[in-house]
């Protein structure tokens, strides 16, 4: 008969193997933190090693966690995994529904060096608790730490220790803890060491010591208001380690709490009925005529045009004021042409101000510009670029005969008076207009 013999070490790997396979089962109580730590170095024997003996393994590892059959954890579960170097964590607070309920959290390793996998299940075990749900329940916010740093076991028994010397219970548990990101707080700026912050829920059996009723008192809510450190007898318990902002502390009596039920509807299967197939529209379709569509929207904007152009054309040329207007502004228009053909038969193109008030010369000065230039855009004082064609002023010269200079005086007089009936009569039109306007 034939016997085998079996390496003793084939036997190892097959227990390390098993081990690392096997089903962990984890049995949280409801009602109170639930806190489990993925080691990195739990994973690593999985992975090969480093090509090179003796360099040391520090493979980026990082995490992915699920609820078996689903894609994402439980409500009440989360996972936090700050860097590929770090372990992950899950931790939350289960309720009394998942009492009695295997929870089986598929965690999935990943090697981000050699790119290969590892899985694991863990299963959690919910527990009822008799005290649950503690009574009496404080929601510190504790501003110097991240979520990752309060969930170690150290930092959290330090900081139940010290709720404890404060507050005195007989039964103390840590409920949940929060993060500050996940309650609508800011990610902090990477300088001078800034934490992200992180609540902490914190439930006895007793009442509330009177240093955390300090905080109600109408002294430091007014200090809480005006974004001031109230005064907290018990804070320096808490300040060698923690920095606790005393106005977002909140007290729960849950003796006092007022239950509401409501009633939800009938969820029903999720299956919609069945009303048959689809029944698509017939390929022969009845054509549709659009003239009479387009007759609309033509013929309603050119009755509407109409309308106010009538209008319009009745209030400016059948009624009296309308006339009135178009007979004042045709004689501005006359008036304002009048006054452009004086302006063309001027004498001299410079200021009057630079000529001798009479003149003693029989010479006529002709006009610079024929009588077709228009005058509207020239300049009233001449630059010397514009007085290059101009004709040199003639010297006046002593004369006896007083005809000439009788001639001139009139026909700047008659110029005067044609310019000032013009302008009555444009004040004579506009004095109309405002008395018509008055009546």
């Amino acid at each position: 008969m034939d016997t085998t013999v079996v390496p003793i070490w084939i036997y190892m790997v097959v227990t390390i193997l098993s081990t690392l396979h096997a089903d962990r089962n984890v049995y949280p109580s409801a009602g109170v933190l639930f806190v489990h730590v993925l080691e990195r170095e739990h994973f690593k024997g999985e992975f090969p090693p480093y090509p090179k003996p003796g360099d040391s393994s520090n493979d980026p590892i990082t995490f992915n966690t699920n609820l078996m059959g689903y894609p994402d954890r439980p409500g009440w579960l989360r996972y936090i995994q700050r860097t590929s170097h770090s372990d992950g964590v899950l931790y939350g607070s289960p309720t009394a529904e998942h009492v009695g309920k295997a929870t089986i959290i598929e965690i999935i390793a990943y090697n981000r060096r050699t790119f290969e996998t590892a899985r694991h299940n863990l299963v959690i075990n919910i527990m009822s608790t008799e005290e649950y749900p503690l009574p009496y329940q404080a929601e510190f916010y504790i501003k110097n730490m991240n979520v990752e740093e309060m969930l170690a076991s150290e930092v959290l028994g330090d900081f139940l220790g010290a709720v404890k010397n404060v507050w005195q219970p007989e039964r103390l548990n840590a409920v949940n803890i929060t993060s500050a990101l996940d309650r609508g707080g800011r990610v902090p700026l990477p300088i001078n060491n800034l934490k992200e912050g992180v609540y902490v829920m914190v439930g006895a059996d007793v009442q509330f010591s009177s240093c955390l009723r300090e905080v109600e008192n109408s002294q430091n809510q007014l200090r809480c208001s005006q974004e001031m450190e109230p005064v907290i007898s018990c804070d320096k318990k808490f300040r060698a380690q923690f920095d606790i902002d005393w106005c977002k502390i909140n007290l729960v009596d849950i003796t006092k709490m007022i239950m509401i039920h409501s009633n939800r509807p009938d969820p029903g299967t999720g299956v919609l009925p069945d009303i048959g197939g689809y029944n698509p529209p017939p390929e022969s379709l009845k054509s549709r005529d659009f003239f009479a569509d387009f007759l609309i929207t033509l013929a309603v904007p050119s009755a509407v045009a109409m309308v106010l152009f009538s209008v319009l054309g009745y209030s400016m040329c059948c009624r009296r004021e309308g006339v009135i207007q178009l007979v004042h502004h045709s004689s501005i228009q006359k008036s304002t042409k009048e006054l452009r053909s004086m302006s063309k038969n001027r004498e001299i193109s410079w200021p009057l101000s630079t000529l001798p008030v009479f003149s003693q010369s029989e010479e006529v000065v002709p006009p610079i510009h024929p009588d077709n230039y228009e005058t509207t855009s020239m300049p009233l004082m001449q630059t010397q670029t514009n007085l290059q064609n101009q004709i040199q002023i003639p010297q006046q010269q002593p004369s006896g005969d007083r005809e000439n200079y009788c001639m001139s005086t009139f026909r700047r007089l008659e110029a005067s008076i044609l310019v000032w009936f013009c302008l009555k009569e444009s004040l004579n039109y506009r004095r109309e207009y405002f008395i018509l306007h008055l009546i």
